[in-house]
């Protein structure tokens, strides 16, 4: 079995190499390819792969090519993680929001709508070469904003493009862990968009047991999102918010603690992974090795102004694992192409899952998975402040989407306007100005 990644020469494309070399079944992927814009980043991720396949009798074949059409044929699945505009782009987009006074993180708010603008006429273009050359292939969307996205090729991909996060995963077993249940026994109820969801139950052999740690003071405030959100918030809700929450729900303080900071996120991993780029490049480096202290890093400062704005201190040490998105692809593929069923997180379409969305829209919940594809499972409809949220996000979504098919400006400045996170129309104005200025990718939205 085949599989291609897009943005092969990421940072994180080692954590799926790694869950690949742990499959030892039949139908298991026998080949990679890394697809990249940047064949010197994927030469020093192909040096990284090669070092933790060796040794391994069956480690997937690996090659590496910066021709799309080249790494598209023959795929089985195709594996999306690209960054159009890398992250110095990423750091223009928090710079230029910060600026006026809101948010610019990567997913979330001004710096979401910014990245998805630029990404969403990158990501239909790969969506059409992959219906043209592999009309059979899976593909696996982990490119953010991912929800967006994810809509986007499945406009041209249908039911074919799946997407996938690490954020329920991780929340999902922290929750699991202090309530000393197994993750993989419980059945979690989680429903949402991509970075914007809620985990509303979590059952174990049939009995909800989210009440229990709602009661519970001291556990609720003794894993991350506990000592982001604050027990007494929690309780509030009666649900466990995902984490990308803390930008809606403490948006005043997490800015101030952003604009505090020395370096925005996307500086710093910019600079940081500049660095294992350079220094993995040098002959007789031990490349794994120079990956492994930077993952670390980047693991134990992820998301450290929210907590600094909620006082929460350092990362727990049992919270630095990875999400493991890389898991969730896998079993995702494995499920598909061994009709192995299993039952994850996953955003999909819409269906009639979520009342107050239409069909087509990309949603984040619970589904069963099987040769035929993911099949959203039906849910609970949310209480009106989260379908509120829901909904005026999905209506921003709807506008990007519309802005990257016309190059409509007016349809770029309402979505900035219309975002929760966004104040003012003029606010908007000047971000959309902003962003066009930093970025040659949205160059198609100067004179529109």
């Amino acid at each position: 079995m085949r599989l291609t990644i897009l943005g092969g020469g990421g940072f994180r494309v080692p954590l799926v190499y790694g869950a690949l070399l742990g499959d030892h079944a039949a139908g298991r992927v026998t080949h990679v390819t890394l697809y990249d814009l940047d064949a010197a980043r994927l030469s020093t991720i192909a040096r990284v792969l090669a070092e933790q396949g060796a040794g391994v009798p069956d480690a997937p074949a690996v090659t590496a090519t910066t021709d799309l059409d080249e790494a598209l044929r023959g795929a089985d699945f195709v594996f999306s993680a690209i960054r159009v505009g890398g992250l110095e782009g990423r750091a223009a987009d928090e710079r230029i929001a910060l600026a006026e006074g809101v948010l610019g993180q990567e997913t979330v708010g001004a710096g979401g709508i910014a990245y998805g603008l630029r990404t969403v006429p990158v990501a239909v273009r790969i969506a059409r070469r992959i219906a043209a050359l592999a009309p059979d292939a899976w593909v696996i969307n982990f490119t953010n904003p991912a929800g967006l996205v994810t809509e986007a090729m499945s406009r041209i991909l249908g039911g074919r493009v799946v997407g996938i996060c690490d954020s329920p995963v991780g929340l999902g077993r922290r929750v699991a862990r202090v309530l000393g249940a197994d993750p993989d026994e419980a059945w979690i109820d989680y429903v949402g968009l991509n970075h914007l969801g809620w985990l509303r139950g979590l059952r174990v052999g049939g009995r909800d047991q989210l009440p229990r740690l709602l009661a519970d003071e001291e556990a609720l405030g003794s894993f991350e999102e506990g000592k982001l959100f604050g027990p007494e918030w929690l309780r509030s809700l009666g649900a466990i918010p995902n984490e990308y929450l803390h930008y809606y729900y403490f948006n005043r303080e997490t800015v101030r603690a952003y604009r505090s900071a020395a370096r925005t996120r996307g500086a710093y991993l910019r600079d940081r992974q500049a660095r294992f780029y350079e220094e993995a490049a040098r002959p007789g480096t031990p490349a794994l090795e120079a990956w492994r202290r930077t993952l670390a890093d980047r693991e134990a400062t992820y998301m450290a102004a929210n907590r600094e704005a909620a006082g929460a201190g350092g990362r727990a040490g049992q919270d630095l694992e990875s999400g493991g998105y890389e898991k969730v692809a896998l079993a995702l593929m494995r499920a598909v192409a061994r009709d192995e069923r299993a039952t994850l997180i996953l955003n999909v379409r819409n269906g009639s899952t979520l009342p107050g969305l239409d069909a087509d829209a990309v949603i984040e919940v619970p589904c069963f998975v099987d040769a035929n594809g993911a099949h959203p499972v039906a849910v609970a409809p949310l209480p009106d402040h989260a379908a509120g949220l829901v909904t005026a996000v999905k209506a921003v979504e709807r506008e990007v989407l519309a802005a990257a098919e016309s190059g409509s400006r007016a349809a770029a400045v309402k979505a900035f306007a219309l975002h929760p996170l966004v104040d003012s129309v003029g606010v908007a104005r000047r971000l959309l100005d902003g962003y066009v200025d930093a970025h040659p990718g949205l160059a198609y939205l100067r004179n529109a």
